[in-house]
C-alpha cells in the first residue's frame, strides 16, 4: 500500500468517519472490517479518522476480534510505502483508526434495542453501517445430489446452488422482556422465523431504532447474495417458516427492501422507517445492495476434508471463467466497502444517472477482484427495461432468468411496495408488543 505519512492537523480540521458493521467475527464479516481499514488509510483524508465499530454476539468474540484486527492494522501500517515508514510514521497512521467492539445478538430483539440505545447516548452520528450478520439455516449437504452438479454444470452449481440441506421452520427464542401483572392472561407470542430475524429483520429495526444517527449522507449497506433468486421467495411466507431456502429467500427480500426503496410507491414506508424523533421531514440516507460472490466461508458449516474440496471446486469455476468467485472473503468484501468509502458523491450520482443497482464482487481469472452490477431478477441491472449499464455482468447469470419486459418491472415493484408495507406493519407491531 502506498501512502503518504499524515502532517500533523489542528484539532479542528479533524473529523470522524464511523462506520458499523455487523457479525465481524469471522467471514466476510471481518474481512470486510480489514478491508475498510486498508481502503480508508489509502483513500481518505490525512485529517480525517476512523471509528470502525465492530459487533459480536459475546465478550468472548469481542476480544478475539478486537485483537486479530489490531494485529492486521499493525501489518497494514509495516507494509505501508513498501516498509519504509518510521516508527514515528506508523504511530501516526495508526491513530487514524479507532477500532471498538460492540455486543448484539441479531436474533434477539431486546439486545438490538439496547445496542441502539447505547449508541444513542453517544450522540455523534453514522456515516455508514454494514448490514452483514446473518445465518443460512442450511443443516447439512446432498452431496450426492452436491457431487453430480459439480461435475456436471461446475460454475452454475457453485453459483447457484441447490444441494444444500434446509432445516425448515427454524424459530427464534421468546422475544419477550418477561413477567406479566397478577391475574394478567399471556397472550401467546407469534413466531418469528430465526433466518428472517437474524438477516433481515433484526437489521431492519436496528435501522429504525438508529435513525437519528443518519445523515442524508449516511449509507446503509445491506449483503445479498448471488442466490437470491425468485423460485426461494413467498411473499405470503415472508419469514420463511415453510421455506426451503429461508436464507435464499431472506436474500430476495433483502433485494426488494433496497432496490424499490427510493420509489414514490414505498416513501412513506421508508420514511416511516427512518424517521427521527423531530418528525420533521428531511432528506433522508440511501440504502446500497451488494454481495460478496462466492467466497469460502465457514457458514456452510463443513469439516476440514470437505473444505479443501469446496474451495476447490470454487477455484476451479473462476479459472473457467466465472466472474463471481472471488473465493477469498477479503475479495469478496470489495463491493460492501465500495459503497461504504467511495467518494460522498460518486455511488449516488452513479445510482440517479443509470438507475439503482445490486453491487456484486466480481473477479477476473487471475482473481483480480471488481466491483460489478448484477442483474437481479424483475429488476435487471439498473430498474430500466432495455438498459445493461458500463460495468454490468452480463455471463454467469442464473439459467432461469427471463429478460427484463415491462411487465416483469412493473411487478418487482408492485411486490416491493408489499413487502415495505409487510415489514412496517411487523415493526411497529413488535415495538408495541415489547413496548419499545
Amino acid at each position: 500500500m502506498q501512502v503518504q505519512p499524515p502532517e500533523e492537523a489542528a484539532p479542528r480540521e479533524r473529523s470522524t468517519f464511523t462506520v458499523l458493521v455487523t457479525g465481524a467475527n469471522s467471514g466476510l464479516g471481518f474481512a470486510i472490517c480489514r478491508r475498510l481499514i486498508d481502503e480508508f488509510l489509502l483513500t481518505r483524508p490525512q485529517t480525517q479518522t476512523l471509528h470502525l465499530l465492530y459487533s459480536t454476539r459475546d465478550a468472548r468474540k469481542s476480544e478475539d476480534t478486537s485483537r486479530r484486527l489490531h494485529s492486521h492494522l499493525q501489518k497494514t501500517l509495516r507494509g505501508a510505502n513498501g516498509g519504509t515508514l518510521s516508527p514515528q510514521e506508523a504511530g501516526k497512521w495508526g491513530e487514524r483508526v479507532k477500532i471498538e467492539g460492540v455486543l448484539v445478538d441479531l436474533t434477539k430483539l431486546v439486545t438490538i434495542k439496547s445496542l441502539a440505545d447505547d449508541l444513542l447516548g453517544r450522540g455523534g452520528r453514522l456515516d455508514a453501517v454494514v448490514w452483514n450478520a446473518g445465518l443460512a439455516g442450511w443443516k447439512g449437504t446432498d452431496w450426492g445430489k452436491g457431487a453430480w452438479h459439480i461435475l456436471t454444470d461446475l460454475i452454475h452449481a457453485t453459483t447457484y446452488p441447490e444441494f444444500m440441506i434446509p432445516d425448515v421452520g427454524l424459530v427464534a427464542g421468546s422475544q419477550s422482556l418477561g413477567g406479566t401483572k397478577s391475574g394478567e392472561e399471556t397472550e401467546e407470542e407469534p413466531k418469528l422465523g430465526q433466518v428472517f430475524l437474524a438477516n433481515v429483520f433484526g437489521h431492519y429495526m436496528l435501522t429504525h431504532w438508529l435513525a437519528p444517527l443518519f445523515t442524508p449522507e449516511s449509507r446503509i449497506v445491506w449483503i445479498s447474495s448471488t442466490s437470491a433468486l425468485p423460485p426461494y421467495f413467498d411473499l405470503d411466507d415472508m419469514q420463511g417458516l415453510h421455506a426451503h431456502a429461508a436464507y435464499e429467500s431472506s436474500k430476495r427480500l433483502t433485494d426488494f427492501l433496497v432496490l424499490t426503496s427510493e420509489l414514490p410507491s414505498t416513501r412513506p414506508y421508508v420514511r416511516d422507517l427512518l424517521e427521527t424523533p423531530s418528525g420533521q421531514p428531511h432528506p433522508l440516507p440511501k440504502m446500497y445492495v451488494t454481495h460478496p460472490g462466492v467466497i469460502g466461508t465457514s457458514i456452510a458449516g463443513l469439516n476440514w476434508f470437505m473444505n479443501f474440496w469446496m474451495l476447490a471446486a470454487l477455484y476451479f469455476s473462476r479459472w473457467f471463467a466465472s466472474p463471481w468467485h472471488p473465493v477469498d472473503p477479503y475479495k469478496g468484501a470489495i463491493s460492501a466497502v465500495f459503497c461504504a468509502l467511495s467518494p460522498p458523491s460518486q455511488l449516488p450520482e452513479l445510482e440517479t444517472q443509470e438507475g439503482k443497482g445490486k453491487w456484486g464482487s466480481a473477479t477476473g481469472v487471475y482473481g483480480d477482484e471488481r466491483v460489478a452490477r448484477t442483474e437481479v431478477e424483475g429488476w435487471g441491472f439498473c430498474g430500466v427495461v432495455g438498459r445493461v449499464p458500463a460495468g454490468s455482468v452480463t455471463t454467469g447469470r442464473w439459467r432461469g432468468r427471463r429478460e427484463l419486459d415491462k411487465e416483469g418491472r412493473e411487478g418487482f415493484e408492485v411486490e416491493g411496495g408489499k413487502v415495505w408495507r409487510e415489514m412496517e406493519g411487523l415493526r411497529k407491531e413488535w415495538e408495541g408488543r415489547l413496548g419499545l
